[in-house]
């Protein structure tokens, strides 16, 4: 392994979306966890997807078991590949996430190119060398710094120096489509905030045509030109020069618009050149691809964050889930729960107090983060309702009042079985996936209530059971019953009330409903527990 790797540098493309990725390790880790390296948010990529090794001869991809592979220019990668230049490494399907080995191509640069080509043949002065050196210094400022703030410091700087106009403000689209006004700088490099004296004609006829506009004498102009704006703050020259996100091919009325520059001058008119113009619109492009790059940082950086905050409350969820199983020489108890996601919405609880057995499943609606702050609340709810040994009644009432308060549009389904050693079984059901009962046969135990949210002074009534020896009550929830199966069915109750799951363990059924539905994602959480009566 060489001492000191010489960077490598990769090109992500996601989507739309491209941006610069430094390898500079061996070990570089790509998965869906917030630890690794490469983070990618994408269905199809597993937490630790794969890893980029460098080897004396080069880099090699290897992935690590991931569900849906890894691919090298197309093929599947079953063992550690050698990436040679131009290679395209996909993770997760071939229409995912990818990365291309090699630079960043180049292309936005022939244009840079064409304008340094012109120079001499327009007879271009020192002055305008300098705009060019302005420029290029500018650019790898940019790159280097890579923050949003940055780069429309430097795009101020640039065409105010180019323009020699009075003011210059740089607007940035917002999630809703509005432009919000993000840095403006007059010639003396002070901060400007006060917007109302632009034309705002200029700014909706740039944005409505993404095209640009150039009036650089307002008073030998055109009278239709001239908006009333432009009339009202006597303003004598303004440029608006829209910053497009431009993709391969497509037209600059189908670029994504991210944002608007906006200069103009009040005391006289301008004087662009041809070059002007053209560096103008230049420096104005590669800032936007700058933009969009910075924003994608960004926006990873944010993503990597919460998918850290969310693998923080996982980890205290499956604390909260990790409840004690008593040992009983009447009763056993097991159970698990598969979240879909890193936070749940179902949770289960098992409460010994007095030699009397009391266990609960709930499922709230929705999933992610919301589901999950519910579930944490109800399950310390539910579990001092169960401790106080309250009726069942008493404690779906509780549950139901305390949702139903708080107005935050969910509910829940929930089961609660309350076992004692003579065999006894007291059981509520709210709206939940009804428990099988294993002895004789297999049977669902039939009192059905609401789910607990929906309506404020709902009525919920309870069951008994009386269990021999030997029977098992088992408790589901619907990420089981509504497992997809490839052909678009579900998994159901059916097999559950077969008699071979009698004596089934919960891996078991886990297994099965696996078998059924093969490679088809999991969409909900998956909770089961059961209590077998010994006698």
């Amino acid at each position: 392994m060489p001492g000191n790797p010489v960077p490598s540098t990769f090109v992500l493309v996601d989507g739309a979306n491209r941006r610069n990725v430094a390898v500079t390790h061996t070990h570089f880790t790509v998965g869906r966890l917030p630890e690794s390296d490469l983070v990618l948010a994408h269905p199809f990529v597993s937490r630790r997807h794969a890893e980029i090794l460098l080897e004396k001869d080069g880099y090699y991809i290897v992935d690590q078991d991931s569900r849906h592979g890894t691919f090298v220019n197309g093929q599947l990668a079953t063992a550690p590949q050698r990436l040679h230049e131009n290679d395209t490494v996909h993770f997760g399907a071939l229409d995912g996430p990818a990365l291309h080995v090699g630079d960043q191509d180049t292309a936005g640069s022939s244009t840079i190119r064409a304008i340094i080509e012109q120079i001499p043949e327009v007879g271009v002065s020192g002055t305008a060398l300098e705009k060019l050196r302005w420029f290029f210094d500018s650019a790898r400022r940019l790159n280097a710094e890579g923050a949003v703030d940055q780069i429309l410091s430097a795009l101020l700087d640039m065409t105010l120096q180019l323009t020699h106009v009075e003011r210059g403000y740089v607007f940035l689209r917002s999630e809703i489509g509005e432009m919000k006004l993000a840095l403006g700088r007059d010639n003396r490099g002070e901060a400007l905030t006060d917007v109302a004296t632009l034309s705002h004609g200029a700014i909706r006829q740039a944005v409505s045509t993404s095209s640009e506009y150039i009036l650089t004498d307002t008073l030998s102009a055109d009278p239709e030109s001239r908006s009333a704006s432009i009339v009202a703050h006597s303003i004598r020259s303004v440029i608006c020069i829209p910053l497009r996100k431009r993709r391969p091919g497509a037209a600059a009325r189908e670029s994504e618009l991210l944002g608007l520059l906006y200069l103009d001058s009040r005391l006289k008119a301008g004087s662009l050149t041809q070059i002007d113009n053209d560096l103008l619109r230049t420096i104005a492009t590669d800032a936007a691809a700058l933009i969009d790059n910075a924003q994608l940082a960004l926006a990873e950086e944010r993503e990597r964050l919460y998918r850290k905050e969310l693998s923080i409350a996982a980890e205290i969820q499956r604390g909260l889930m990790t409840a004690r199983i008593p040992t009983l020489p009447w009763a056993q108890v097991a159970a698990r729960s598969i979240p879909c996601r890193e936070v749940g919405g179902d949770f289960f609880d098992i409460v010994e107090e007095d030699g009397v057995l009391s266990v609960v499943v709930a499922d709230i609606s929705g999933k992610g983060i919301s589901a999950a702050l519910l579930a944490s609340t109800l399950q310390g709810l539910i579990y001092s309702q169960l401790v106080a040994r309250q009726s069942l009644t008493v404690i779906a009432e509780v549950v139901n009042r305390y949702i139903c308060s708080k107005n935050i549009q969910k509910y829940a389904t929930m089961t609660i079985l309350r076992l004692d050693p003579s065999g006894h079984l007291d059981y509520i059901n709210c709206g939940h996936v009804p428990p099988f009962v294993y002895g004789n046969g297999c049977s669902r135990l039939p009192e059905s209530n609401l789910p607990v949210g929906l309506i404020e002074n709902a009525t919920f009534q309870p069951g008994t059971l009386r269990l021999r020896p030997g029977d098992r009550a088992l408790i589901v929830t619907d990420g089981v019953t509504e497992a997809q199966t490839p052909d678009g069915g579900f998994y159901g109750e059916d097999p559950l009330l077969c008699e071979e799951f009698a004596n089934a363990t919960l891996e078991d059924i886990c297994a099965s409903v696996q078998k059924l539905c093969g490679s088809v994602a999991a969409d909900d959480d998956c909770t089961l527990l059961d209590i077998r009566y010994l006698g």
